[in-house]
């Protein structure tokens, strides 16, 4: 009980300090530079919306692991403004085996939106190493257009050593990150067969993708306690059973999809687009703009929201592999005999859980742990492609309805999709328990 008690008091202490901070004047400097919140989250937002340029004309990146990007860049962000955290801000710093951080001059009054840019440039650059020429030239551009307008008002040493310590973080997060296990994702598989495992989707003859994914190392300190998926619906051939009722259901579905289930469907597609996390990074974006939050939340959010996304994808993938279960398409065309394609393509790895539904679960569940509910929400992340924006009435309703689209594309299961509902939930609420698991 006193336990309980004492995670309500946490909780209610770190939104009543978000609130307070969110409400304060969208001014200069106060308490003479030494606090994060005194700034503007403008640098964050420029930065937000180079790293969606980023995401969008990478190559080579299968679309889960773009949530590293958003991590790492979020986690360098905040360390870099570090120092000017409140103290029920820094408490949700929970970094699995982050070491090398510089440590902080007690003497310098850093200018955090410096700090933040250097570090944001220095991260974007060592994240996208194959980024093409324009794109590299754009990091190096926005570093130094946002380092000119500094200038304009704060003397140069000032913006000098900010910039060093914000440059020293992003360098100590990026070894950090070269360690997390992703080069392994990849190795050699040996794939299991059996009945109702999965195999490749027609056309594509391919193994399952990034098989080791499940085994990157957490962001964040005890974020996958207890988050691992339930068996799925035990696996069965025959009509009327719960497995073969779960399948009919995605294939009649099928069958008489609405313009606007479609429309679902293509929008979280989010390939072509900015990828799956990218897809959040526009949204918190959004989110950051319309309740003007300063810079210590903006970012705040910005490296939770990342790591949230980032972890709840490793619980996801462990699942998959661990459970190896066959795609809608596979059990449609082969045990009940259809002729049937998807509505739109089958990725290349096993169907449970559900990727789109766990990283969006995560991902909406701190963004409303930080900001609240917030009422309606209007998503207009893909206006550029022409797609109409699409109305919400909370953060999570978004989550939901881009795990419902995987259901209505032909490509997951309903059951999969709370499953990973579920574990991204399970995975934010972690990220907010921490300090009383220690």
């Amino acid at each position: 009980m006193n336990r309980l008690l004492s995670a309500c008091i946490l909780l209610v202490g770190v939104s009543a300090s978000l609130l307070l901070d969110s409400c304060r004047k969208n001014d200069g400097p106060i308490n003479n530079g030494n606090d994060a919140a005194a700034y503007s989250s403008d640098v964050l937002d420029k930065w937000m919306t180079l790293q969606l340029r980023l995401m969008k004309n990478a190559t080579g990146i299968p679309n889960q692991a773009f949530s590293r990007h958003y991590a790492y860049s979020g986690i360098a962000a905040l360390e870099s403004i570090a120092p000017g955290l409140s103290p029920h801000t820094s408490s949700l710093r929970n970094w699995n085996g982050l070491t090398g951080l510089p440590a902080a001059s007690h003497t310098v009054k850093y200018y955090y939106p410096a700090n933040a840019n250097a570090s944001l440039a220095a991260i974007n650059k060592a994240m996208f190493p194959n980024a093409n020429a324009a794109d590299k030239q754009a990091i190096d551009s926005l570093e130094s257009a946002l380092n000119n307008e500094f200038l304009a008002t704060i003397p140069a040493e000032r913006i000098a050593q900010s910039a060093d310590f914000g440059k020293a973080v992003a360098a100590a997060v990026f070894n950090w990150a070269e360690t997390d296990g992703y080069k392994d994702a990849s190795k050699p598989f040996t794939v299991p067969t059996g009945d109702g495992f999965w195999k490749p989707v027609a056309p594509s003859t391919a193994g399952p993708a990034t098989p080791y994914w499940g085994n990157n190392r957490n962001v964040v300190a005890g974020s996958l306690n207890n988050t691992q998926a339930p068996a799925p619906i035990a696996y069965s051939i025959t009509p009327g059973s719960p497995f073969h009722n779960m399948v009919k259901e995605v294939y009649d579905a099928s069958k008489s999809l609405t313009d606007d289930q479609k429309a679902m469907a293509i929008y979280w597609r989010d390939v072509p687009g900015v990828t799956s996390p990218g897809h959040w990074v526009s949204i918190l974006q959004q989110v950051i703009k319309k309740h003007h939050a300063r810079l210590d939340k903006a970012v705040l959010a910005y490296a939770l929201s990342g790591a949230a996304v980032n972890d709840a994808l490793i619980t996801c993938w462990k699942s998959k592999y661990q459970y190896f279960l066959l795609r809608p398409a596979t059990y449609i065309r082969d045990i009940m005999g259809h002729t049937w394609d998807p509505y739109i393509t089958t990725p290349g790895h096993p169907e449970y859980s559900s990727a789109h539904s766990a990283l969006s679960g995560a991902a909406a569940a701190v963004i409303e742990k930080i900001f609240g509910n917030g009422g309606s929400f209007t998503d207009h992340t893909y206006d550029y492609l022409g797609f109409p924006s699409r109305p919400y009435q909370s953060i999570m309703a978004i989550a939901e309805e881009a795990g419902l689209s995987r259901f209505y594309a032909g490509i997951h299961y309903k059951p999969s999709i709370d499953a990973g509902l579920n574990q991204g939930k399970k995975v934010a609420n972690n990220i907010f328990h921490k300090q009383l698991q220690d």
